[in-house]
């Protein structure tokens, strides 16, 4: 499969470790549907995973230390008519999370400082374009509020989602896919996205100008689903099948993709393999649904490009994947990845950790990274800039910021970090005024009030009823 040549690398002796069963989240029913996403993702400070729900579609939202048994009246996101099929945490706050369905909308929740106490079935937004089920979601890595949604059938929409309250999509790549778009996914400024489509071609698409700049035909011969991600250096890592039905991963240049840089073949297998990437160490993690191991590799400059470390193997095969963005590790324990491993019942987590006798940081093992903070605001990519990712030390660790809540307000900023332009031009008379009640909430106070009474009264009245009633009973049993 891979020339196996002793090669020097810091990453050779990875290995991965499952936690144990008081640290994982039991009696989970997770989504049984029929859709190659992971169904599951993972920031700092929750884990959210798709489960079966009648009557619609429901995703658990869970803290990370609320392992252990998960009651089954564990409150859910539960607004969505149709089953989830994908779900994405916003880089750039923590506690908002988009969710696409086969109800053919895509749906933007916020999730309170410490979980869900009641069930939650009221968006902050809801936006509505697709006409057939959304089965991809992914948040812009550099720009506020821009988040990407690709649908059943040949159409990707991309979104400000802190425009307007009454949402269309900004941009709608129409006629670009004649068939089930399998992966969307943002190169790492978030100038073009590249697609793995049903007709076994990956297209590299600039969104903006609504236009394909790069397309291979054919990229992997076999017809099971394929999938393609971007790697930091700009080139185009993918995974599919063969002819033969092998499963293969590939390393293409965007700029010339007549043929790959490399091509390797795994193994005979149906799983569609699921890269997870790691833009600090370039290294590829594959996970293969229904399998019960994860590969990994490292990409490098040198022939054969991808190099083969080690796989990660148990025993229960995984039904999805979440996979723990780099400021949520845990960098006093050399730990590089951490995955979170759906299995039936059960979300089990794995650390991924580099060998290391030495308690102090490990710049090598952590260079900075991508922060929570954007680099842009949605306004001015739409306009045609770019922003680099706004990278971090965890030198010291990551500290999570505080919750910041989504606020709809038409034609303003709905995703709470920048505020609306009418705000910033008012007088000081006016701020200095605006914490005292207007008339207006003056009149609501009232009308809330008399609705409070009205409903006093009633009880008072049903009381009455419920006495009578009884002492009649009393007089029917003597």
């Amino acid at each position: 499969m891979f020339r196996r040549v002793v090669r020097a690398s810091k990453f050779r002796h990875v290995f991965g470790q499952a936690l144990k069963n008081d640290q994982c989240y039991d009696d989970i029913r997770v989504s049984r549907v029929t859709w190659d996403s992971s169904f599951c993702a993972v920031n700092p400070k929750f884990v959210a995973i798709i489960i079966e729900a009648s009557g619609g579609g429901a995703f658990l939202v869970l803290p990370l230390l609320k392992t252990g048994r998960i009651d089954k009246a564990y409150p859910t996101v539960c607004g969505h008519t149709g089953p989830v099929l994908d779900i994405d945490w916003c880089p750039h706050n923590d506690h908002v999370i988009a969710s696409g369905s086969e109800d053919c909308t895509v749906m933007v929740w916020q999730i309170p400082e410490n979980g869900l106490v009641t069930p939650l079935a009221e968006p902050v937004v809801v936006l509505e374009g697709h006409s057939k089920r959304v089965g991809i979601i992914t948040w812009h890595p550099t720009a506020r509020n821009v988040l990407m949604s690709a649908g059943r059938y040949s159409m990707a929409l991309s979104w400000n989602v802190g425009f307007d309250c009454s949402l269309s999509a900004m941009i709608q790549l129409e006629d670009m896919h004649p068939d089930v778009i399998f992966s969307a996914c943002w190169s790492r400024n978030g100038a073009l996205i590249c697609t793995a489509c049903k007709d076994k071609n990956i297209r590299v698409i600039d969104p903006r100008k609504e236009k394909i700049v790069a397309e291979k035909d054919k990229a992997h011969d076999g017809a099971r689903p394929m999938r393609a991600i971007f790697l930091a250096d700009g080139n185009i890592f993918t995974t599919g099948f063969s002819r033969m039905s092998e499963r293969q991963l590939a390393l293409w240049n965007p700029k010339s993709m007549e043929e790959p840089i490399s091509v390797h073949e795994l193994d005979t297998s149906n799983g569609v393999l699921l890269p997870f990437y790691d833009a600090d160490t370039n290294i590829v993690y594959l996970c293969g649904k229904g399998d019960s191991s994860i590969r990994y590799f490292e990409i490098t400059d040198e022939a054969p490009f991808v190099h083969y470390l080690n796989t990660f193997s148990s025993k229960e095969p995984q039904r999805g994947m979440g996979y723990m963005p780099k400021r949520g590790l845990d960098v006093n324990k050399c730990e590089i990845a951490r995955f979170y491993k759906l299995h039936e019942r059960k979300c089990e987590p794995i650390i991924m950790t580099v060998p290391r006798k030495s308690d102090l940081f490990q710049d090598d093992l952590y260079p900075d990274t991508a922060g929570p903070d954007c680099a842009i605001e949605a306004e001015d990519w739409f306009d045609g800039k770019n922003g680099e990712p706004i990278l971090i030390s965890l030198k010291n660790g990551y500290v999570p910021g505080k919750n910041r809540d989504l606020k709809v307000v038409k034609k303003s900023n709905v995703l709470e970090g920048k505020p609306a332009k009418k705000a910033a031009n008012t007088s000081p008379a006016e701020s200095k005024a605006s914490p005292h009640p207007s008339i207006q909430n003056e009149g609501k106070l009232e009308e809330l009030l008399r609705e409070v009474k009205s409903l006093r009264d009633l009880v008072t009245l049903q009381d009455r009823r419920i006495a009578k009633l009884e002492d009649e009973m009393s007089k029917v049993a003597i």
